[in-house]
């Protein structure tokens, strides 16, 4: 009889790893999640470079850690919300498996992705919040239009909008794809680069189907790391 190959503890180990930049618990600053104790997991690695990035830190370093400890650290924190982030979570293959044991442990989980990579993979059970790349934010070229009819009424979509001609661009993708009827559509103001205001007056004034949002943790902790 032939020996049945199987993998050695290390292959096991490495197969249960991701490279995480950092855990913490927070307010969520923005989604239909916002304002509930969250617990983040900020996965390490990034293939994309917007300008107004503000997790830069992310894209290097980081430090492995086993999915059963991740489990260990989440739970610690004793809240149901858990949002996985990044970087962009998706460029680490075995987040895949990362969201389903979150949501097989009962947790409320969300995926925070730059809609650049398929995820059509993703648990039906994680919120998936897809950041659709404007002009302005230099990625455009990377948005992955196919993610859009996957998305159903669970799922969410962010447009980061960095002036006038960025607003116009992402009303018209609303309305050319549907996106309101698919699910909830968020449009945010790129902190120094457009008044909150303007953009309010811009969506009351086209009665867009859209939900404005400014980013708590930024009004509250300024982008500090870990907030």
């Amino acid at each position: 009889m032939n020996a049945v190959a199987t993998p050695s503890k290390i292959e096991q180990s490495a197969a249960d790893r991701l490279k995480i930049t950092e855990i913490f618990l927070s307010l969520q600053g923005e989604a239909d999640a916002a304002g509930w104790p969250t617990v983040f997991v900020r996965l390490t690695g990034c293939p994309l470079r917007c300008q107004y990035c503000d997790t830069a830190y992310a894209f290097h370093g980081g430090t492995w850690w086993e999915i059963d400890d991740i489990l260990a650290e989440v739970a610690r924190h004793g809240v149901r919300h858990v949002c996985v982030t990044g970087g962009e979570p998706l460029s680490q293959k075995r987040c895949i498996g990362l969201l389903k044991r979150l949501c097989d442990a009962g947790h409320d989980v969300s995926l925070e992705t730059s809609g650049a990579i398929d995820v059509s993979q993703v648990d039906p059970r994680v919120s998936r919040v897809v950041d659709i790349k404007t002009p302005a934010s230099a990625e455009q070229h990377r948005n992955r239009w196919e993610n859009l009819p996957l998305l159903a009424a669970r799922d969410q979509v962010k447009f980061v909008l960095c002036g006038r001609q960025d607003y116009e661009w992402a009303r018209e993708v609303v309305r050319e794809h549907a996106l309101d009827r698919r699910c909830a559509v968020l449009f945010s103001p790129s902190k120094d680069e457009l008044s909150p205001r303007d953009l309010a007056d811009w969506i009351v004034e086209d009665r867009l189907p859209v939900r404005f949002q400014m980013q708590l943790h930024k009004l509250l902790w300024n982008d500090e790391p870990g907030r």
